[in-house]
């Protein structure tokens, strides 16, 4: 063969080739539902020529598009536990429904619709595409606060054993969204590790709007927190209306249609109400109204906020308040208070205070001492609000060693501190068998105008060094007691009243909220560093 006749076929042979090459190239993306040369404008999968009957008549194949695997939500609380999925995911658009399995989700289904943007349709059976379902599971013996959000197929269900933890599913799914977001495919089991979640407000010593007082509903609800305790008694004030004794009402005050507002609202988002009307001290705007209430010691000075407890008529009194606000507050916890009393607080309450010790001999025999009769007024008031169906608590303080008389055993102990006089470490509470809830100052108290030791808490510290068994100082209880910390609840104390606006208090206590229910919702090491926490509240609102 010559070597001309070689070229030439190596050419042929090279043309071969590319020729296969083009023919295979315009076949798979024929395939694909392209054509070689669309045109401008023209839309994948359509030809060049729709003028053409054959290309019209024939429908181009579409082809099947992929997702990559879905990410956990970010919200706060973060959740406990996301099954991924590969899929579009979900995002409100108007005309969408929110249905409800169960006429009781009516609330739920109302409120995430109002706020989302989409129509609330009632009970139905039916599917939709791009529904979003809410239902009660039906499970017995289910925490009724864990929930499960499955996202699938265009459509999102919430499911959970109770109302209150459907509605915790709506505020997953409420900052998935948020600012155009998408919730993942896939699906969200979640659950608190703790049942009481709390912010208590000192509303005695600053009189808070009830406006204010509804925002920060909102923004528990919205965080998860089930629980709002109002201080509403004490030595500088007495601030919600009262039909029993109207002579100890501040002139700046709430009244009962306002608190019903308050207590309506936070029903909505499932937090209980907790009432505090503090005994046997801290009752000065009480005594300012009755002031033969008042303690005296053997001197005749006056005890600052303390009533006198061998006094029948100061039982009384606390008994017919704590009887009228019972009507106001439905829900099924009450403080009792029961702090620093200041009989309580002398080097020898005895010497100093021997009505009281005569009381308490009379009462409890020989042996019997003022705390022994401290201790029997806390479990009268106890027997008060027990009547309603409520569930008593009392700050540690309230609870004595040594004493023949004991406290109750369904008293609570709300834990605060360990700086009073006699100081019990915690562990003492717990080895009796009680139940406890997380109330450290060194955390969690947010004290205006920081008087004494206080500093503002910090949401960083609270969420890098604070869990529920951490309830004073720094050192954790062990683990063993971690089922009898039933939570813990971040408190706003107003002793320098004027130190900050009702505005500067909501500010301040953003992030130490955000923090501290975090860490309720889940003990554990949280996935986001500080910065990135911070971030996403502020990326949420």
């Amino acid at each position: 063969m010559s070597q001309h006749r070689r070229r030439s076929s190596a050419r042929n042979d090279i043309r071969t080739r590319w020729l296969i090459v083009l023919v295979t190239a315009a076949v798979v993306l024929v395939g694909l539902g392209l054509g070689l040369s669309t045109g401008k404008g023209a839309p994948p999968g359509t030809s060049a020529h729709p003028s053409d009957p054959a290309a019209a008549a024939a429908p181009s194949p579409t082809p099947t598009r992929t997702y990559p695997l879905s990410t956990a939500p970010r919200t706060i609380p973060a959740v406990q536990d996301h099954s991924p999925a590969r899929g579009p995911g979900w995002r409100p658009e108007q005309g969408r429904r929110v249905v409800v399995s169960d006429a009781g989700l009516a609330d739920e289904g109302r409120l995430i619709a109002g706020e989302l943007g989409l129509t609330y349709a009632g009970e139905k059976g039916d599917q939709r595409p791009g529904d979003l379902r809410l239902a009660l599971s039906g499970a017995e013996g289910a925490n009724r606060e864990s929930y499960t959000m499955t996202v699938r197929d265009g459509r999102v269900s919430i499911s959970a054993a109770g109302e209150a933890g459907v509605f915790y599913g709506t505020r997953t799914l409420k900052q998935t969204v948020h600012d155009g977001g998408t919730a993942p495919e896939g699906v969200v089991r979640d659950g608190p590790a703790k049942e009481r979640r709390g912010l208590m407000l000192d509303i005695a010593r600053k009189h808070f709007t009830a406006d204010w007082i509804e925002d920060r509903v909102r923004e528990l609800g919205d965080l998860k927190f089930n629980e709002l305790g109002l201080h509403f008694s004490d030595d500088q004030g007495f601030r919600i209306e009262s039909d029993s004794h109207p002579e100890i009402v501040s002139q700046q005050h709430l009244t009962k249609a306002e608190v019903r507002r308050i207590v309506q609202l936070a029903e909505s988002r499932h937090i209980t109400v907790v009432p505090e009307i503090d005994s046997p001290g801290h009752l000065g705007a009480v005594i300012a109204a009755h002031p033969d209430l008042q303690l005296r010691n053997a001197q005749g000075v006056a005890a600052t906020g303390a009533v006198d407890i061998a006094n029948p008529a100061a039982g009384k009194i606390i008994d017919e308040l704590l009887d009228e606000y019972a009507g106001l507050f439905p829900g099924n916890q009450w403080h009792l208070g029961g702090d620093e009393y200041r009989a309580l607080m002398a080097s020898d309450p005895a010497a100093s205070y021997p009505q009281l010790a005569a009381a308490a001999r009379e009462k409890y025999g020989a042996g019997g001492t003022v705390a022994d009769l401290a201790t029997g007024w806390l479990n009268d008031r106890a027997a008060t609000v027990r009547a309603h169906d409520r569930t008593p608590r009392a700050w540690n303080d309230g609870f004595y060693a040594g004493t023949s008389v004991q406290p109750d055993k369904d008293i609570q102990v709300a834990y605060w501190t360990g700086k009073e006089i006699g100081a019990r470490l915690p562990v003492e509470y717990l080895r009796a068998g009680r139940q406890v809830i997380n109330y450290n100052d060194e955390f969690l108290y947010y004290v205006l105008g920081q008087p004494q030791t206080f500093v503002y808490p910090t949401g960083e510290r609270i969420y890098e060094q604070w869990t529920p068994r951490v309830l004073r100082g720094t050192q954790p209880v062990a683990a063993r007691y971690d089922g009898q910390i039933l939570g813990g609840s971040f408190a706003v104390w107003c002793d320098l009243a004027n130190s900050q606006t009702q505005e500067q208090v909501a500010a301040g206590i953003r992030m130490p909220l955000r923090a501290t229910v975090q860490k309720l919702w889940d003990a554990g090491e949280p996935d986001l560093s500080w910065a990135e926490f911070r971030t996403l509240a502020d990326q949420l609102g």
